[in-house]
C-alpha cells in the first residue's frame, strides 16, 4: 500500500483523521463512500478514525497486517471493535478486493446558472 502521485494527504493532528482536519471535505467532494484504515497505533488513531468513518455511514475496510498497537492484545482489541461495533471488514491486505466502481461527474463548483467547462 505505497502511495502514489495521485494520492491525497491530509495532516491529522490529532487521534482521528476527521477532527479537525480537511479529510470530512475532501471525501465529499470525491464521493468516496468507502475507507481503508491502516497505520500506527490501531488501538488509537485507527480506531478513533474509524469510529468517526462509521458515524459517517462511510464502509470501513482494516487490513489487519497493515495496523499495529503497542502489545499484540491491544491490537487484537482494535480490529476486533472495527469488526463488532463499527461493521468493518477485517482482512489481510492480500486478501482485500474491489470491485472498479464507476466515479461520478466532479461536483461543479462554477458561479450559479453556470456550468464549469472541463
Amino acid at each position: 500500500m505505497k502511495p502514489t502521485s495521485r494520492d491525497y494527504f491530509v495532516l491529522k493532528p490529532k487521534h482521528s483523521g476527521f477532527f479537525d482536519t480537511t479529510l470530512d471535505t475532501l471525501l465529499e467532494t470525491l464521493r468516496i463512500r468507502r475507507v481503508i484504515l491502516a497505520g500506527i497505533a490501531g488501538n488509537i488513531c485507527v480506531l478513533f478514525t474509524a469510529n468517526d468513518a462509521y458515524m459517517r455511514d462511510l464502509k470501513i475496510f482494516a487490513p489487519a497486517d497493515c495496523i499495529v498497537s503497542n502489545t499484540a492484545a491491544d491490537n487484537h482489541h482494535a480490529l476486533r471493535q472495527i469488526n463488532t461495533v463499527l461493521k468493518g471488514h477485517i482482512a489481510e491486505s492480500t486478501q482485500l478486493t474491489f470491485r472498479p466502481v464507476r466515479r461520478a461527474a466532479p461536483v461543479s463548483h462554477g458561479r450559479l446558472g453556470q456550468e464549469s467547462k472541463p
